[in-house]
């Protein structure tokens, strides 16, 4: 990293080692808009393939505007490496695929995002990834439901739409006592956690979210603490602990640190294999327009969280509203982990059920004039959602109940707009309601 910074204010303009374009002395991240980069020599396009020199070889697997966002990422985070992917989802499949196979398993916190939930409960079922969830509000769950092919933990920081904070420390204890890393999906609350410092090993993103807080590009983020030791239990993770044949018998975790001097086992085998042969990457122009949203990211977190206090106490006192959701108001053990894991805020989702149910619930989102109506979250724009009609509609009444979503159930992501007008429209949408 260039220069020794520790705010985030300054890391996400100043974080890796970009300062200017080499050969322009532009000072913006260029959108290095190429499918591939030119070799030197047969000498050195043979070190690239072999791992033996690190650089550019193929865009679907590393490019330099990709890995500007990834060094920046890293900083923010605290991380050693990071890697960029094509979108959340693709993120979080990596995340697990890079650890498990055919007949091994994860466990996964119960609240969760619908895409997460239907992606580890059908479709790593498909690839032979058994996916064990339970309730979080007890770590030691984790431990129960942990056997000799337990390979990772799985949870979300502020897991959308419960909005109850992940144990982080509590559960990463369990897991290295194990070999067993813990997977962090950090996605709505960037700036506010810092997972890696809690004892989790892997930080993932939606960048589609507030890192890039446009609405504009798809995108998803792997980061590698750099904090996990993936060779001292070699049977926990066979994957990076034995012979890999498409590198010609490579042992990824004893021989990157060898090279890197550095334990980032996990990522560079997320990049050179996952990567090179599925190519879920980052497009460059994405990663540029991620960039111009990182710059401004700790400023949007602030407030974001500001105006989502303002909305959830509004809501608190409001005749019409029969709960809150809202990490700030949580209690007891909830309410500790809130504090003790959220810094500079408590995020800016908030959910509520009208005392209408449903019906109301519905009526109150076809209302809205500013808010806008979409499967997202994240935007510098207000938005509003019914989890259980559109991003939970897959699950069953029983899985829609372990992640905290009822029929009743909005879901706000409060924006960066003026408080004053945020409130209007919910005002107008709550009496519309009845």
């Amino acid at each position: 990293m260039s220069g020794n910074y520790t705010n985030p204010e300054t890391i996400v303009l100043h974080g890796g080692s970009y300062r200017s374009d080499p050969a322009t002395t532009a000072v913006a991240v260029p959108i290095y808009q190429t499918t591939a980069f030119q070799f030197n020599s047969t000498e050195h396009a043979a070190n690239l393939f072999a791992l033996a020199e690190l650089g550019n070889i193929y865009t679907r697997i590393m490019n330099p505007t990709c890995d500007a966002l990834e060094q920046r990422v890293a900083a923010m985070e605290g991380g050693m490496a990071a890697l960029a992917l094509s979108s959340g989802q693709a993120a979080s499949a990596f995340s697990i695929q890079n650890l498990a196979q055919a007949g091994d398993n994860i466990v996964s916190s119960t609240d969760l995002y619908g895409g997460s939930w239907n992606l580890f409960a059908n479709t790593l079922k498909l690839m032979g990834i058994e996916t064990r969830f339970v309730d979080p509000s007890d770590p030691e769950n984790f431990r129960r439901a942990t056997d000799d092919k337990t390979r990772a933990y799985y949870a979300e920081t502020l897991p959308n739409p419960k909005l109850d904070v992940f144990p982080i420390k509590e559960v990463s204890d369990i897991g290295r006592e194990y070999g067993v890393p813990l997977i962090m999906d950090n996605t709505a609350c960037p700036i506010l956690c810092k997972p890696l410092e809690h004892g989790a090993a892997i930080v993932m993103y939606s960048t589609t979210k507030y890192i890039g807080g446009h609405g504009t590009s798809i995108g998803g983020m792997l980061v590698d603490g750099g904090n996990f030791d993936w060779t001292a239990k070699p049977e926990r993770q066979p994957l990076l602990n034995q012979p890999d044949p498409s590198y010609h018998g490579a042992v990824w975790g004893t021989l990157i640190p060898e090279a890197l001097g550095a334990p980032i086992a996990y990522i560079i085998r997320a990049r050179v294999v996952l990567l090179r042969d599925l190519g879920s990457c980052m497009s460059p122009f994405n990663a540029y327009n991620f960039i111009q949203g990182l710059e401004t990211l700790p400023l949007r977190m602030r407030q974001h969280c500001s105006n989502a206090q303002i909305v959830a106490d509004y809501l608190k006192g409001h005749a019409a509203v029969d709960k809150v959701i809202y990490a700030g108001f949580k209690e007891g053990e909830s309410g500790r982990r809130a504090k003790t894991y959220l810094k500079g805020g408590f995020g800016a989702l908030v959910g509520f059920e009208l005392k209408g149910g449903k019906e109301a619930g519905q009526k109150f989102i076809d209302s809205l004039k500013m808010f806008y109506h979409v499967a997202n979250l994240g935007d510098a724009r207000s938005l509003a959602i019914h989890p259980a009609s559109t991003t939970h509609s897959q699950l069953s009444a029983e899985d829609l109940a372990a992640t905290g979503v009822t029929e009743g159930y909005v879901r706000l992501s409060i924006g960066i707009e003026h408080p004053d007008d945020i409130l209007a429209d919910i005002s107008q949408a709550l009496d519309a309601a009845g």
